[in-house]
């Protein structure tokens, strides 16, 4: 089960509502006018459909429409990556299934708001949960399946067709398309635009700046620019550790004797001397690193001036370029890229070819895309055919026509429409060309009864899709809302007895006076109060026993099916 509860307050005639759901397939009734389309209504605008202040209840400042329902797996995944924590507060045993709240409240002045599970929540991710969760079908429904994109999606369905890759490779084609008329466009600044890079990486690839060279640059040219401070400081250096007669080499060892003599009498002076000794090694170490140093070091007039003409050119490019000179090198690798992206949108031929690959790469893909939905065509126009023999279209008969294209398009190389002929003999039109509404309805039932089984969403809702029917038809209806009802939750809006008689679950919506003012509200009904009410849908007097017979035995009939 998806839908659990829903509460209304203050919308339309509604000042107060509770309403919870159940399983299998549960039909909503009442008498013209009682507002038996106010639940579908609530749970469209619950789930992100647009709203007005005209549905908050005369009177009352706001309305407010809360809906219970349960999550799934993917759904689940969805509220973690949206920032959604599991539902709090909810009436539902948490040992179920996980629950899910979406409120929605809508104020006098139009203003909305939302929120999930708690968080505020935009109408595009009520939607979102909408489309997993919940499958309406209305009195009009198959409106939006008129337009020829809604019906490549309902046949890309019902076949299982993927057409991902269709849609890559389209997308690739016109790029490719794209990107050949803008080389031919700029023929001419693309030439101007080469010349000049090309003389830029020249004069830079002159200097051939390396990575991380200007750093090395920079502290060598500081070393040997103050080579003779740093040859004096090392020979002060080595002549105060152990040339001079009384240097520091020479007075540590004198001031380690001196205690080496008299540890035997005192031995804190054992350590004293150890560390003195080893400092005499390190100050010795240090004497003969210097003296390396002033033995391998020379003043390089010709390296330095070397190194000082190369440092002075890296100033002088990032002079003129305005940069800074670590700069230079990746300046350098941007001007290369940039050349040779413009010289390969110079070659017109090499564009001219990579449109006729990907055009053969989608045209490829297109007609594996159509032989499958000729077959899905085939078998759907069969199923839906069959469906409207049972729905009072004796003879009548639904096709999938499909044309060639000249031109293929994103969805590939098929004009695709749904044609319908409601009785023998009369060819097959476009749907929406039907004149008939009664037969409108019945088309749009056997397509909704045909496709739901295609999508994932646990929760079917039928709102007058019966309209124009009765008799023996009504009666299959009944019987397909039940069968669906097996596997999916539904839920359907009907004024047929013989629909409502199939329910598992019955709801009466009625309108009463509260003070001075109308209300309505909704009851569930079984044993003597669902026959009373279906005696009434039948038209008969509720006090009547043959009327009462009537709907008893209708209700026993349905449970018997």
């Amino acid at each position: 089960m998806s839908l659990r509860r829903i509460s209304l307050k203050d919308f339309v005639i509604v000042e107060a509502l509770d309403v919870d759901l159940c399983d299998g397939f549960t039909a909503l009734t009442g008498e013209t006018g009682a507002g038996k389309s106010i639940l579908i209504d609530a749970v469209q605008i619950a789930l992100g459909q647009r709203a007005e202040a005209s549905v908050i209840r005369h009177g009352a400042t706001r309305c407010e429409i809360t809906i219970e329902l349960s999550s799934t797996p993917a759904l689940a995944d969805w509220l973690t990556r949206n920032g959604f924590d599991d539902a709090s507060g909810s009436t539902i045993p948490a040992e179920l299934t996980p629950a899910l709240m979406l409120r929605r409240q809508i104020d006098n002045q139009g203003r909305s708001k939302a929120w999930i599970n708690g968080s505020p929540a935009t109408m595009t991710q009520l939607r979102e949960v909408g489309d997993a969760l919940v499958d309406i079908h209305g009195q009009h429904a198959w409106q939006s399946l008129s337009r020829p994109a809604s019906q490549r999606e309902l046949l890309d369905g019902y076949g299982g067709i993927d057409t991902a890759r269709l849609n890559g490779l389209w997308q690739a084609w016109r790029d490719s398309e794209a990107k050949l008329a803008r080389a031919r466009d700029r023929q001419a600044s693309l030439a101007q635009d080469t010349e000049r890079l090309t003389w830029q990486i020249g004069e830079l690839a002159k200097l051939a700046p390396q990575p991380d060279e200007w750093q090395t640059l920079n502290a060598d040219h500081n070393r040997m620019s103050h080579a003779q401070a740093l040859m004096d400081a090392a020979q002060v250096s080595a002549q105060a550790i152990d040339d001079d007669e009384t240097n520091a080499s020479g007075l540590i060892h004198i001031a380690a004797t001196a205690l080496e003599k008299h540890t035997h009498i005192e031995p804190q002076f054992v350590p004293v001397a150890d560390l003195l000794r080893q400092a005499q090694a390190l100050i010795e170490d240090a004497a003969h690193s210097l003296h390396l140093y002033g033995r391998h070091t020379d003043l390089d007039p010709a390296g330095f001036q070397a190194l000082d003409d190369r440092v002075a050119l890296w100033l002088s490019h990032a002079r003129r370029l305005k940069c800074a000179p670590e700069e230079l090198p990746e300046r350098l690798l941007a001007w290369e890229a940039e050349l040779a992206a413009l010289n390969d949108a110079s070659d017109l031929a090499t564009l001219a070819q990579q449109v006729s690959d990907c055009l053969d790469a989608l045209l490829k893909e297109a007609k594996v895309i159509r032989k499958k939905r000729t077959v899905a065509g085939a078998k759907l126009s069969s199923e839906i055919t069959a469906a409207m023999q049972t729905l009072g279209m004796d003879g009548g008969r639904f096709e999938v026509a499909m044309q060639a294209l000249d031109t293929p398009q994103q969805h590939g190389i098929d004009d695709l429409s749904f044609l319908v002929a409601g009785h023998p003999g009369t060819p097959p039109r476009p749907v929406n060309k039907v004149a008939s509404g009664g037969e409108l309805s019945r088309i749009a039932l056997a397509i909704a009864v045909c496709t739901s089984r295609l999508g994932t969403a646990p929760t079917l809702i039928f709102d007058e899709v019966d309209a124009g029917i009765g008799g023996q038809v009504a009666q299959t209806v009944g019987q397909l809302m039940r069968q669906l009802g097996m596997d999916r939750q539904v839920l359907a809006v009907t004024h047929l007895a013989q629909v409502a008689a199939s329910a598992d679950q019955h709801w009466v919506v009625k309108k009463a006076r509260a003070s001075d003012k109308t209300v309505s509200e909704v009851e569930a009904v079984s044993a003597d109060a669902r026959t009373v009410e279906i005696a009434r849908m039948l038209g008969g007097d509720i006090h009547s026993k043959t009327s009462l017979a009537h709907a008893t035995e209708m209700l026993a009939q349905a449970s018997a099916r």
